[in-house]
């Protein structure tokens, strides 16, 4: 028992150094950038990724034929995020892959599979750490009932950073940890609060659990506070989490919500609640910004089961062309944004994925998409 603490108490040394030293460098230099080209990097990912990828990227050659051929825009497949390569290599996203990544201005990535238990942590948590993308801006609108709201998901630290390098005591007790750092805390309120600020926004609720993780949410509610000061004009209310979860199927309240500002994993859990409400998680897309980066994803996963049941051909692939939207308008092509939004509204209405109705397929609202634009 005396060697397995010891060995414990190293482990966490070790990760508090590289903490420490991470804090201590949140502002990295800045990457050489091709200011006359974007190139957008094309990640299938797996099971149903593939799939819906094939369409957004349809989509995306049809609405930038214009950009690429003049040479200002750049489509590139980025080859080998797929459980079989990364689970051979043992690597999360494996060194090629992310030279080749790092390469890209901004991606579209199809949903990636995290193995259950081991210590292969989540493609995408991978990712987030070494591209920077601290914040997940994950919007929802229901404009029948009167909401239109914005989530900013601290993306970086939190139970995530650590997640797959706790320690453990065999047969007596797991423990693993959450960082937030001051910094982190700092820019990811600063992205809400500005987003409020310029898009006309009046409420923004922070989200912890302060009252039970003093140290760490108790960090971030008091940052939040801090940044919420430079913006009067702005109410900034605080709400534990759980209570949120509940305001959120509150028909009474929940249209006063607007911007939300949380660490990562009551983010992860609550917009997915959010998406639900908004139509499924299949409707929801994702944007993960930085400073150098930025990473455009569906909210869900790979949908092993649908993969398995013979049915990933109607994988509804609103989520990820939402995210193509999303993804337009950060590359500051707001007009061709609105124009797939478009096309992606009259396709629902009219050729919604179906598996109960023939013909109603991943690929045929596709093709609806393509026909509407």
């Amino acid at each position: 028992m005396e060697t397995m603490i010891k060995n414990a108490v190293a482990h966490y040394e070790q990760l508090l150094r590289e903490q420490i030293a991470r804090a201590e460098n949140l502002n990295a230099a800045k990457k050489q950038k091709d200011e006359n080209k974007t190139v957008i990097g094309l990640i299938d990912g797996d099971g149903i990724g593939p799939i819906i990828m094939a369409e957004a990227k349809r989509a995306l050659e049809k609405l930038l034929a214009d950009e690429m051929a003049a040479g200002t825009i750049e489509l590139r497949v980025i080859e080998g995020l797929t459980i079989e390569n990364r689970l051979a290599l043992g690597q999360a996203v494996p060194d090629q892959v992310m030279a080749e990544i790092k390469k890209c201005d901004v991606l579209l990535k199809g949903p990636t599979t995290t193995p259950s238990g081991g210590k292969m942590e989540s493609a995408n948590v991978s990712l987030r750490r070494a591209l920077d993308l601290y914040a997940n801006v994950r919007p929802v609108c229901v404009p029948e009932e009167n909401i239109d709201w914005t989530f900013f998901r601290e993306n970086t630290e939190g139970e995530y950073t650590l997640g797959s390098r706790g320690v453990e005591i065999p047969g007596l007790l797991s423990m693993d940890f959450k960082v937030t750092t001051v910094e982190g805390t700092r820019r990811i309120a600063r992205s809400a609060f500005e987003f409020a600020r310029k898009n006309g926004k009046t409420h923004v609720a922070i989200v912890t659990k302060s009252n039970i993780m003093k140290k760490t949410d108790g960090l971030f509610s008091a940052i939040c506070h801090e940044v919420a000061a430079e913006y009067p004009e702005i109410q900034a209310d605080e709400y534990y989490i759980d209570i949120m979860s509940a305001n959120l199927v509150n028909k009474q309240i929940r249209s006063n919500f607007q911007v939300f500002v949380l660490p990562n994993l009551y983010g992860d859990i609550i917009t997915d609640e959010a998406a639900q409400i908004q139509g499924g998680v299949g409707t929801a897309g994702s944007a993960n910004t930085g400073t150098e980066y930025a990473m455009f994803e569906a909210i869900h996963g790979s949908a092993p089961r649908l993969i398995a049941e013979g049915l990933g051909d109607y994988a509804n692939p609103e989520s990820i062309l939402t995210a193509a939207c999303m993804l337009l308008r950060h590359i500051g092509l707001a007009e061709k944004a609105e124009k797939l939004t478009a096309a992606i509204q009259a396709a629902r209405a009219v050729k919604p994925v179906d598996a109960a109705i023939p013909g109603n397929t991943c690929a045929a609202f596709g093709d609806e998409v393509l026909k509407q634009m």
